[in-house]
């Protein structure tokens, strides 16, 4: 999938495919929007540092303070409303 640099031009629903494309690939599993991903056992906070970088660098985007809160990374949703508020983009 190509994001657009745009802020604009990613809704809820683009960075929702995004993040959920990245994590089946990295845990071969497939996600419910609002599963706890940490609460499962199946991803680790050390794998919270992997999608820092990859939304840092899929959508232009810097993580830094308060946002690094590991409830930021829980959910799609969570990353996903994220997202789109350090993209300055409607939800």
């Amino acid at each position: 999938m190509t994001i657009s640099s745009e802020p604009g031009s990613h809704t809820a629903e683009t960075v929702a495919q995004e993040v959920q494309q990245f994590l089946e690939q990295r845990t071969k599993q497939t996600w419910d929007p609002d599963t706890d991903l940490f609460g499962t056992g199946a991803v680790s906070s050390m794998f919270a540092m992997e999608l820092v970088v990859h939304l840092e660098s899929t959508f232009d985007v810097v993580i830094t303070g308060p946002d690094l809160a590991l409830d930021n990374f829980r959910t799609v949703n969570a990353m996903t409303t994220m997202v789109l508020r350090l993209r300055g983009a409607q939800p």
